[in-house]
């Protein structure tokens, strides 16, 4: 039994991941630049919950929302603030700010919210263990949870896509901005719509996060960040499905390694299979190949 309770570990994890993993997937699938700030957004939504359920004491649903309302303004923010000046600067410059937006966000968190302490996030989840096989194994409500909304939310977000009209717009913006344009397409407001969700999504991967692992400090949204980025690669940057096909692999990899070889060597056998999987298949699992015009 001890096999399946890392298992189901592991899948959870995957979840949260694949959650972590979706704002990346459609940053880039949409506006081809990699946000590594958005690990610092999900710290911040989990300390707005912290804060939130410490201080007000307000329902799990009222806490969850203004989390994920707080997180989304400070993504519009940070794409209006930083990355619109940079719409047709080069890459490297685009990386280059991301990653000083990040550490902005971590020091300012650290200088200003943890005054260089951790705290102790309490579980807003309130759903009850499952026990199975006798009570031999026991799923917690966290567990339980973080898979039951990860599946939610990527349904969802593929519905939103594909039957809504800024669906269709951010689809026509992530094949070709010039001709979504032409087309009458808002590129900046389809790019704004972007990073709005992705910090919401951000909001939610932050509560579940710190929800099954209550330690939160101003560093808690890095380490999960790269490895839902590794994961959005595994599954194909770009693509919904792949994100949460990319996230409960490396869930699972990662839980099973620690469990099975060596918690050590967890992180390095992650991204062994990651250097595997892509040089069997370069877009990732669920990528689509670009040919792009000379």
């Amino acid at each position: 039994m001890g096999f399946l309770s890392n298992l189901i570990n592991g899948i959870s994890l995957g979840s949260i991941y694949a959650v972590i993993a979706l704002g990346y997937t459609m940053v880039y699938g949409i506006a081809k630049m990699l946000n590594f700030a958005h690990g610092d957004v999900i710290m911040i939504g989990a300390y707005v919950a912290y804060a939130i359920t410490t201080g007000l004491n307000l329902p799990p649903a009222v806490t969850i929302i203004i989390s994920m309302l707080v997180c989304t303004v400070l993504g519009i923010t940070i794409e209006k603030v930083a990355y619109k000046p940079l719409r047709k600067a080069r890459s490297l410059s685009v990386l280059i700010t991301a990653i000083g937006v990040s550490y902005f966000l971590q020091n300012s968190a650290l200088l200003f919210l943890f005054k260089g302490k951790p705290v102790n996030f309490n579980s807003i989840i309130t759903v009850p263990d499952i026990k199975l096989f006798d009570n031999q194994v026991v799923i917690s409500g966290e567990t339980s949870t973080a898979i039951v909304v990860s599946v939610i939310i990527v349904i969802a977000l593929s519905l939103f896509i594909k039957k809504t009209k800024t669906g269709k717009a951010m689809l026509a913006v992530s094949e070709d901005k010039g001709a979504a344009q032409l087309m009458g397409v808002n590129v900046n407001r389809t790019i704004t719509i972007t990073f709005a969700i992705g910090s919401a999504l951000a909001a939610v991967a932050g509560i579940l996060l710190c929800s099954a692992y209550p330690s939160l400090t101003h560093a808690t949204g890095a380490m999960p960040g790269i490895r839902a980025f590794v994961a959005a690669v595994f599954g194909g940057i770009g693509s919904i499905p792949g994100a949460m096909i990319g996230g409960i692999l490396l869930g699972v990899i990662e839980n099973l390694s620690k469990a099975y070889i060596s918690p050590q060597l967890a992180d390095a056998i992650v991204f062994g299979v990651l250097i595997i999987v892509l040089m069997v298949k370069p877009t990732g699992l669920l990528g689509k190949k670009i040919n792009e015009k000379v």
